[in-house]
């Protein structure tokens, strides 16, 4: 199974549905996971898995998520916990958190929400996880494929994202256009090379480059990232 560099997730739910589902899609993400249908079944699974994260659904029969985060906290345990609530339980997040959790998500909640939460505790409690690499103002994170400039991510497309990464990781020498089709869209791509200009604007768009000093064009010789 293609994880990614062995992040472990426990999941807990009373639903078999809901588990079939989350594992399908955290399986599909690269996660490494494992599921527990009950309390007591978390609680042992967790010894052995030893989570990164932790998902609790809070209304189990039996042993309900509270006692679960409790006993996973009063552990020792590294495990990250996000709780699963229901939409007007305020005073439900209100109690997981003073016990020890460190999110909520409140049920119904879309996969994409669940796995921006995850991203956000894995890069709180588990930062080496991530393999980070500064570029002057630039921040890439090859395995989320992540771009943070001055701070703020940028939101680019796959081709946008490679494109950049080109450019910074060559910070400081000229890159011909034919260089970066040959590299960027790869030796059998058949499109003109004004592509690269339409990417190059959206590119300076998104890093409010208006005077072009991030992203230089060196006439009749192709475009050059400085900083």
């Amino acid at each position: 199974m293609n994880t990614k560099d062995g992040i472990k997730i426990l999941l807990v739910d009373d639903e078999p549905h809901i588990l079939q589902f989350l594992e399908m899609g955290l399986t599909g993400e690269g996660y490494e996971v494992q599921t527990a249908l009950d309390g007591l079944m978390a609680i042992n699974t967790a010894k052995e898995f030893e989570p990164h994260i932790a998902i609790l659904d809070v209304m189990m029969p039996g042993m309900d998520g509270f006692e679960v985060c409790k006993m996973i906290k009063k552990s020792g345990a590294q495990t990250s916990i996000i709780m699963l609530t229901a939409k007007d339980e305020v005073e439900d997040r209100v109690k997981g958190l003073t016990i020890g959790a460190d999110d909520y998500v409140i049920k119904p909640f879309s996969f994409e929400e669940l796995l921006a939460r995850i991203q956000a505790r894995l890069r709180n409690q588990f930062p080496n996880l991530f393999n980070e690499v500064m570029y002057g103002p630039f921040k890439l994170d090859d395995r989320r494929k992540e771009f943070i400039y001055n701070e703020r991510i940028l939101e680019l497309s796959p081709t946008e994202y490679e494109l950049l990464k080109f450019l910074v990781m060559n910070h400081g020498i000229v890159m011909s256009k034919a260089m970066i089709l040959d590299r960027v869209w790869g030796y059998d791509f058949l499109g003109e090379e004004n592509i690269v200009e339409v990417y190059i604007r959206s590119l300076r768009d998104k890093l409010s480059d208006k005077k072009h000093e991030v992203i230089r064009t060196i006439r009749g010789s192709g475009y050059r990232v400085d900083y």
